[in-house]
């Protein structure tokens, strides 16, 4: 199992090496840990759709420690340039043509023309990238489709005995993957395209470049016909082994074999177990909460878990996405 440490500057330092040898490391981020890989070697790579048991359609995101190494490897369009300048380092993804220059494993586009790149919001994972000297891979460090992890100790559980180092840099700040947005699509007016709801609002894109496209179609894994623009689109994604149910209300009954997972001040009577996603209704808090709760929750003796209705509004779009994505069956 991947040897658990704290990122201190000489763990960085270990990380950094191994990730420049071609190994695999679990990396913080401020969204959830990621599953780090040279992204500029196609057999790194191949071991993290390896160990996450990913389909090569589904494309990878590309972090740097700073916006200017991006560029090599992507173009950046005025638009990009000034979503950069607002939100790095962040939890937004952008997703651009790949550049003459790009170093970056055709892998990692799923063999497409663009490349999906951010710079985290994490200085640990800052901190990683700088000591491997090269862009790193790093989605969600988990077995595909399952709960995203937010601690190290997730990371041990899911993929420990894939990689050969996890730095510990605490809960993730976020707790839910960055928001993908697109700047590649020919769709009238130029119009960029929200490909996952995520970190940053949308409300706060279209503030900073204006009108954005939603598309958020839930992808069928056996009706994939060739690859996608970005991560985080099959129907079924982020999901705990125990079936949800979505919806429920402040008033009602929650079934005697469900855990509930609730959010807000009103609860509703019921459930074997029950964790709040935040008491006072705080949609940054409850992002933050999400992955881990849904672990916690997820256990034998529970049929299923209930969950409370989750305003559509800010990161509640975000929150929303990733449950509907995980009850789909």
């Amino acid at each position: 199992m991947g040897e658990i440490l704290p990122a201190t500057e000489a763990a960085i330092a270990r990380a950094g090496a191994l990730l420049a040898s071609g190994q695999l490391v679990g990396m913080p981020t401020e969204t959830v840990y990621g599953l780090a890989g040279d992204a500029t070697s196609d057999l790194a790579v191949a071991a993290i759709f390896a160990a996450k048991g990913r389909p090569r359609f589904n494309p990878l995101i590309v972090h740097y420690a700073e916006a200017a190494a991006a560029e090599i490897d992507a173009i950046f369009p005025p638009r990009a340039r000034a979503l950069a300048a607002a939100f790095w380092p962040g939890p937004l993804t952008l997703v651009l043509k790949r550049a003459p220059t790009c170093r970056a494993s055709l892998l990692c586009s799923a063999g497409l023309d663009s490349l999906a790149v951010r710079v985290p919001g994490h200085a640990v994972a800052r901190a990683i990238i700088a000591a491997a000297g090269r862009p790193l891979a790093a989605p969600s460090a988990n077995r595909s489709e399952s709960l995203s992890p937010t601690t190290a100790e997730h990371v041990a559980a899911e993929l420990g005995q894939s990689v050969a180092l996890i730095l510990d840099g605490g809960p993730c700040r976020v707790g839910l993957e960055s928001t993908v947005l697109d700047l590649t699509a020919e769709e009238p007016g130029g119009r960029p395209v929200l490909l996952r709801p995520g970190g940053v609002p949308v409300e706060l894109l279209e503030a900073a470049i204006g009108p954005i496209l939603v598309d958020l179609a839930g992808v069928d894994l056996g009706a994939v016909e060739g690859p996608q623009r970005s991560p985080g689109r099959l129907g079924r994604h982020y999901a705990p082994v125990r079936p949800l149910r979505l919806g429920v209300g402040a008033v009602g009954t929650v079934g005697l074999n469900e855990a509930l997972l609730a959010f807000g001040p009103r609860v509703p009577a019921g459930g074997r177990a029950m964790l709040n996603l935040s008491p006072n209704g705080d949609l940054v808090e409850a992002a933050a909460h999400l992955f881990a709760m849904l672990r916690a929750l997820d256990r034998p003796e529970h049929q299923a878990i209930a969950v409370m209705a989750i305003p559509e509004t800010g990161l509640g779009r975000a929150i929303n996405d990733r449950l509907r994505r995980a009850a789909s069956r």
